[in-house]
């Protein structure tokens, strides 16, 4: 920044040669008028700068060679005298930041220099350096100067502090100084790319540190615990599927022998071995808290000295691990245990129990079936008696034993007496057609006519009163035939109920499922877990999305709160 000159007129030197002329012609340009620009002495390097600089002694001022008379305004020597320094000053070679600072040296100083070169001038002019710095030490008076109330002591004459030379080298290195617009705007790219890279990085080694704080340590932890803490842990592993025995006869027989007829049996057996009752009879048979309450195992997997059920049914559910197929319907089971001998010992026990609850599944179901049956076979007893006994009280009562027999009989009585009849008419027409019958003859045979009409009307009101009334023998058969076909009936239903009393206490006495071990269980010889690579792999990515998805939160905060 450069303070506007407070001179209203500016006297700009003249060329040397035109000067000349002008001095040779006697004329002078006039006041404002513009001189030709000279070329700028080079400035000088920071390497020069930094060199000390001897002081120089101020060059005389070259006498003004005697010129003839001229005519017009003439310079007075103060003024030839100052443009002389001032090219003199030029040719140092002095940078702009020095021509600054002695400008605001002489303002300070209550001058009022027309240029920074003028400045210089007259600051030499008074003896003032422009260009050295005030040192604080000549600031400080002495104590003992004070507290005595002497005066100070004479000072040296002080040296003239004048504005130093810097010699100019052939040789100089390019100016650091950029003086066009495209190397400026070029430099502070570059400076504003090197901030880019410098925060770049430093939120890179943040970033890193970060990610091994939150994610590098506890994985290096977890790592530490899999490969030198954890108590390696035997598997066992066994299959099992359940089969229902063949019934034949039913709609069951169509699904024997298949996963569908098993899946309910196959789910339930699944949930009763992962229950906290197969755990406790587990526990009370082989022992299962006393196993996982020994001192080499690492405290994590280990059980306190008096654990709660709470406690080791969690432990349970851990190291136990059942599957069932549906569409093969088999079970798989496997178990794990700091002995491979005792986790073999576990596994065949559970299977044990899975047998029992299998079985006992459909026991009530069959313990009802032969109750239902039995039951059953008493009813239908007790009404085949009933219809028998009412069969023998209408034969009692009626004094006949086959009312429609009897009815049959009369019928036969009826036709055999007509047949009679008519042959008794066809005899007694036959007697009549002789001219002179026998009287004796005829006679008998109207006597068996008139005694057979007698009998077939007899034989027909029979018939009619036993085929009509409600006493009559018809009524009489319909209600015999009814209480026989009752009797049938319920002699049928007992018998069912006697065959399925029967089927009952046979599937009571049988098993109607069955369960097959089709992989038995075996001691393993190789721990199987901790699964140490594969659990530090899960951990390191458990614990890096974690910290990604607070890491996004945050940040999505932060732009929330921010906005």
């Amino acid at each position: 920044m450069t303070t506007k000159p407070k001179a209203k007129k500016f006297r700009i030197r003249r060329d040397p040669i035109d000067g000349a002329q002008g001095e040779a012609s006697g004329t002078r340009p006039a006041e404002g008028a513009v001189a030709p620009k000279k070329p700028a002495p080079p400035r000088p390097q920071p390497e020069q700068l930094k060199q000390p600089v001897q002081p120089q002694a101020k060059a005389p001022s070259p006498a003004p060679k005697p010129a003839p008379a001229r005519e017009g305004q003439v310079d007075s020597a103060t003024q030839v005298a100052g443009e002389t320094d001032m090219d003199a000053i030029r040719k140092e070679g002095l940078t702009g930041r020095q021509l600054r600072m002695a400008r605001r040296v002489a303002q300070k100083n209550g001058l009022a220099p027309t240029s920074d070169f003028d400045a210089v001038r007259l600051l030499r002019a008074r003896g003032i350096d422009p260009f050295q710095r005030t040192n604080m030490l000549e600031l400080v008076v002495a104590d003992s100067e004070k507290a005595g109330g002497q005066s100070a002591k004479p000072q040296p004459e002080s040296k003239v502090q004048l504005p130093q030379t810097v010699a100019i080298e052939k040789k100089q290195l390019p100016s650091t100084e950029i003086a066009s617009p495209a190397e400026r705007r070029a430099a502070e790219i570059m400076q504003i790319q090197k901030d880019l890279a410098s925060r770049r990085r430093k939120k890179m080694v943040l970033l890193f540190t970060r990610l091994a704080f939150f994610v590098g340590l506890p994985t290096l932890i977890a790592g530490y615990y899999f490969y030198f803490v954890a108590t390696p842990m035997y598997s066992t592993k066994s299959e099992f599927l359940i089969l229902k025995a063949e019934s034949s006869g039913t709609m069951g027989s169509l699904f024997s022998g298949t996963q569908f007829a098993t899946n309910q049996d196959a789910i339930a057996v699944q949930s009763y071995l992962k229950s906290k009752d197969a755990m406790l009879r587990l526990d009370q048979d082989v022992g299962f808290k006393s196993h996982y309450t020994q001192d080499f195992i690492d405290p994590i997997q280990r059980l306190s000295d008096n654990p709660s059920n709470e406690e080791a049914y969690k432990l349970y559910k851990r190291n136990i691990e059942i599957g069932y197929d549906p569409t093969e319907g088999v079970i798989k089971m496997e178990i794990m245990a700091a002995n491979p001998e005792v986790a073999a010992e576990f596994s065949k026990a559970l299977i044990g129990y899975a047998e029992e609850r299998v079985d006992n599944l459909s026991l009530r179901k069959r313990s009802n079936a032969v109750k239902d049956a039995e039951e059953g076979l008493r009813e239908a007893d007790t009404a085949r008696r009933e219809a028998q006994e009412k069969l023998v009280r209408m034969q009692q009562d009626g004094n006949i034993v086959d009312p429609q027999g009897k009815i049959t009989a009369l019928r036969a009585q009826i036709n055999t007496y007509e047949l009679q009849l008519q042959e008794k008419k066809l005899q007694l027409q036959a007697l009549l057609d002789n001219s002179r019958p026998n009287r004796a003859k005829v006679e008998g045979a109207q006597g068996d006519v008139r005694r057979l009409e007698n009998l077939l009307t007899a034989l027909n009101a029979e018939m009619t009163t036993a085929a009509s009334g409600e006493d009559s023998l018809a009524e009489k058969a319909v209600q015999m035939k009814l209480a026989e076909a009752d009797l049938a009936t319920r002699d049928l239903m007992l018998q069912t109920a006697l065959e399925r009393l029967e089927q009952a206490r046979r599937d009571a006495e049988t098993q109607a499922r069955y369960l097959t071990t089709s992989v038995f269980p075996v001691a393993s010889e190789d721990p199987s877990y901790p699964r140490k690579f594969e659990n530090t792999i899960l951990a390191f990515l458990i614990f890096s999305g974690a910290y990604l998805m607070i890491s996004l939160t945050a940040s999505i905060l932060r732009e929330q709160v921010s906005s």
